[in-house]
């Protein structure tokens, strides 16, 4: 792999980790709930479904999502369905938040189990790397070392930009105090995990 092919993938992977996304919106809504720490324990959760997403891409089964009907199906309704619930869960949610006390009602632990769980049932992001890693990777050289080199920079990558997400997300927390700005807030997330969803349960596979 040239220094040119890794920076065409280099912008690549930054254009799919900026573009909003349940990801996006998770890390932001933690973010604002939990701060900094909060979205951190989060973070490291989307990463950890990325990387397993990345691992079964380089055994194939990335591959199989792709051109399996019934697999895709499976996995997109239940992404689609969990979204929806986490949207019903934000809009529900009170105004007036306490960061330390909202932080032990969910703990960071549980925070890092939600996020994983978040990009496991994507599976755009399972059937987008499938297509993608191949046109990165040149046939007459070591395939193994290709796909590392592909999985640490996607995972890089996603990190830098979620923390800048996350970043953001604790800044407008500290502008926010009253229950009412709180509540739109909790409501214009909340919309924006079942509009995910929604187009979630809409996408078809590639084909």
């Amino acid at each position: 792999m040239t220094i040119e092919w890794w920076i065409t993938y280099l912008l690549t992977t930054t254009v799919l980790s900026l573009s909003p996304g349940s990801g996006a919106i998770n890390t932001m809504s933690t973010g604002i709930s939990h701060g900094f720490r909060g979205a951190a324990a989060s973070i490291s959760g989307l990463q950890v479904g990325l990387s397993l997403h990345i691992l079964l891409v380089g055994i194939g089964l990335g591959a199989l999502f792709s051109h399996s009907v019934l697999a895709f199906e499976i996995l997109k309704w239940a992404g689609a369905a969990y979204l929806v619930w986490l949207g019903i869960q934000q809009w529900r949610a009170g105004g007036g938040i306490d960061l330390q006390a909202v932080a032990k009602a969910m703990p960071r632990r549980r925070l890092f189990r939600r996020a994983i769980l978040v990009n496991l049932t994507n599976p755009k992001s399972i059937v987008f790397l499938a297509a993608l890693f191949p046109q990165f990777i040149i046939p007459h050289q070591p395939q193994l070392m290709q796909y590392l080199i592909l999985g640490v920079t996607t995972v890089v990558v996603d990190i830098i930009v979620m923390i800048g997400y996350a970043t953001l997300a604790t800044r407008i927390a500290g502008w926010i105090k009253g229950p009412r700005q709180m509540t739109r807030l909790n409501r214009i997330f909340g919309g924006m995990f079942m509009a995910v969803g929604a187009l979630l349960a809409s996408a078809r596979r590639m084909a």
